[in-house]
Formats: structure tokens, C-alpha cells, sequence
């Protein structure tokens, strides 16, 4: 596997266009927006950086995902998953990058403080999260899919893990 191949992130899931694309990719196929950041690191305090990177709404919705996307709570069931190179993980739902509802510019970075990210890989950029949690680095995967309904169950039925009912109250 050559260096870049290793910098590439598998986009996959509910898709019709699953892809493997590398930051080169993602700098060239999309238009690149600009975020100015600030969150606080739990190790290192308040960080200031400027990344540069297509919007990750665009770079799914080329891929299609399987929702139609003319009914808001179709598209509003959907949940991504980015998992980055070290295994660090997050969630995010459709809806909070979706321009009919939360439209939070989230970003898949090429570039951070104007050096290129083609050698690190993409990373996940929530521009409106204080703290950096799911600011996930070297991004190896984005994965889309629905949200199944949970299971019902009554208070009646509710138990803990050592088998003893939930009481309320």
C-alpha cells in the first residue's frame, strides 16, 4: 500500500456510491471552505487553528445516502459515524449538517494552519463544539446509515444488568 493509499478514508455505509478518497480528493472534487477555530483541549487548554476543507454534507451527499431526500424526516433518521486512524470515534446525526436543520458547516479539513493535511489525512472539524472531542484526526472511515427505532419497553419491563427491576421515583 503506497503512503497516500494510507492517508485515504473509506466512505461507506448506506450509500450508492461507496468511495476510498484521499485529502487530494477531497481538496480537488469539492469547493474548500475556511473555518477559524477555537475548543479547548482537555490535555493542552484553548486551541486556535484555521482549517481549510469541503463541507462534510457535500462530500456524503455526493455519495448518495439512502434516504430521499425530499422528506426532512427521512433524512432526519440518518447518523454518521467518523472514525479516525487511532480509533477514536464519533457520531454525528444528518440533520445537525443538513441545511434544513442545523446546518453546522462540519468540515473534512485538507488543510490545517495552511499546511496540507495529505500526509496526516482529513479530519473531522465541528467549528461550533467548544470543546475538541470530535475533532477526529487522520480519518479513516465515515460511515452512513439510519437509525433504527429503539425498543419499547414500560417501566414494567425496564430491569438493570443485575436483573433487578427499575424503580422510579
Amino acid at each position: 500500500m503506497s503512503p497516500l493509499r494510507s492517508s485515504c478514508l473509506l466512505l461507506r455505509g448506506e450509500v450508492a456510491y461507496p468511495a476510498s478518497l484521499s485529502v487530494a480528493d477531497l481538496r480537488d472534487r469539492w469547493e474548500q471552505h475556511r473555518a477559524d477555530v477555537v475548543f479547548d483541549c482537555a490535555t493542552d487548554g484553548p486551541r486556535h487553528h484555521i482549517f481549510e476543507g469541503p463541507l462534510l454534507r457535500d462530500v456524503v451527499g455526493a455519495a448518495r445516502p439512502a434516504f430521499d431526500a425530499r422528506r426532512r424526516k427521512d433524512r432526519s433518521r440518518f447518523l454518521l459515524a467518523v472514525t479516525g486512524g487511532d480509533g477514536h470515534h464519533t457520531v454525528l446525526s444528518w440533520a445537525e449538517i443538513d441545511a434544513d436543520f442545523g446546518d453546522v458547516p462540519i468540515l473534512l479539513a485538507t488543510a490545517l494552519d495552511g499546511r496540507s493535511l495529505e500526509s496526516a489525512g482529513s479530519q473531522l472539524v465541528v467549528p461550533s463544539d467548544r470543546c475538541g472531542a470530535r475533532y477526529i484526526s487522520a480519518i479513516t472511515s465515515v460511515w452512513v446509515g439510519a437509525c433504527g427505532v429503539p425498543e419499547r419497553s414500560s417501566a414494567r419491563q425496564a430491569r438493570r444488568a443485575d436483573d433487578r427491576p427499575v424503580r422510579n421515583g
